[in-house]
């Protein structure tokens, strides 16, 4: 493990910009929060007031028409709109997901052809790994590209995948060479308009409904041969190297849910009075409040110091704990999330049970960043493996 520090300082341009994201969330994403849980509809006035105010892919580098915020830049962005609205903060989260393959493992032709249209917020991007039988055991994925002249050509199913149909790209992992393992995946870029490429029917979730989540389903789909990423035979190991960042945006996502219930929690049990005074006041709510702080400080530090090495990574520093403080933070963060919103619908009482009162909706959201990017269950392992290799 590393041991310098600090290991970063969060700058009063990262405190102006989560000011200047905490001011547009609360003005034009936290009104619509409810209606978009309630009917399950991409928060399409999110989208446009992220990408107006440059927000949605924050990460894009500058050379590719991005604003080049850092990891931690990109934290702040991601948590301050979860405080709003879980459903809406996946866009710069998938944004980033379906992206980073291409940042670290793609051509300079694929990075300008794919990221400058996402920077410019003329398309979203998503990932596509997950399959029917193939969950946290990605590396049994049945998809495959079979190579036919200057094209390769894909057939396979993607299930769970965020935003599928509103995306207009994707990065899919697909089998090229069955006989080698984990080490005969590789990565594509499949767009949307791709003939042979559809969607399934959106799910019925329990949270974050705003954000669709649909099969890719591949028939036959002919791509030209340029838009494999990286190597082939190495979209397993540039899959792996995702999560290492992305678990981070997980994180953020769980920090934002939990301050929303956290927030709205303080005010109702100051003004709530029961037996002629504040609830507030009674030591019992007050310990409850104090442990609902101090996880969420606890998981901010932890996340904050994982987008750390997530930056220095992307920079070519090894970070050779990025693997291990990542998940940390992803399973930290997420169980935390899912403790503070829960407590929080406690303190509100039979208000707390209610769609009249958001702190139901964010106890739903919160549940599944236990579950996405790798169960927590699953990051148990990476860490346990992380320690004993």
């Amino acid at each position: 493990m590393t041991s310098d520090f600090p290991l970063y300082e969060l700058s009063e341009e990262h405190g102006l910009l989560r000011e200047t994201v905490r001011a547009l969330a609360d003005a034009k994403i936290a009104p619509t929060a409810a209606e978009t849980d309630e009917t399950a509809e991409f928060p399409q006035v999110a989208y446009d007031a992220l990408v107006q105010a440059d927000l949605h892919a924050v990460h894009i580098p500058e050379a590719y028409d991005g604003v080049g915020a850092d990891a931690l830049a990109t934290v702040i962005v991601i948590e301050e709109v979860a405080r709003a609205c879980a459903s809406s903060s996946l866009i710069p989260a998938v944004n980033k997901l379906g992206t980073v393959p291409i940042l670290l493992s793609g051509s300079d032709d694929l990075k300008k052809r794919y990221l400058s249209p996402v920077a410019r917020g003329e398309a979203m991007f998503s990932y596509a790994l997950s399959e029917p039988e193939a969950g946290s055991d990605a590396a049994a994925m049945k998809t495959r590209a079979v190579r036919d002249g200057d094209h390769w050509v894909l057939n396979g199913t993607k299930r769970w995948i965020t935003n599928a149909g509103i995306s207009e790209y994707y990065t899919v992992m697909a089998v090229t060479d069955s006989s080698r393992g984990p080490r005969g995946i590789s990565a594509f870029v499949v767009e949307k308009s791709d003939p042979g490429v559809s969607f399934g029917a959106p799910e019925k979730k329990l949270g974050i409904k705003g954000s669709p989540t649909r099969e890719v389903i591949m028939d036959d789909v002919r791509i030209p041969a340029d838009r494999i990423i990286g190597e082939e035979g190495t979209g397993f190991k540039t899959a792996l190297a995702t999560l290492d960042h992305t678990r981070v945006t997980i994180a953020a996502q769980a920090l934002g849910i939990a301050q929303g219930a956290l927030d709205y929690a303080i005010g109702y049990v100051k003004e709530r009075k029961q037996f002629g005074k504040a609830i507030g006041d009674f030591q019992g709510v007050q310990f409850m409040v104090a442990d609902m702080a101090m996880k969420l400080e606890a998981a901010r530090q932890l996340t904050y110091t994982a987008a750390a090495k997530s930056e220095r990574r992307m920079l070519g520093g090894r970070e050779a704990d990025l693997t291990f403080v990542s998940s940390a933070a992803k399973c930290f963060a997420s169980d935390a999330a899912m403790e503070i919103t829960t407590d929080a619908v406690q303190l509100l009482g039979g208000y707390g049970y209610v769609k009249d009162y958001p702190v139901e909706r964010m106890m739903r959201d919160a549940k599944i960043t236990q579950i996405y990017e790798g169960t927590n269950q699953i990051q148990r392992v990476v860490m346990s493996r992380q320690l004993l290799k």
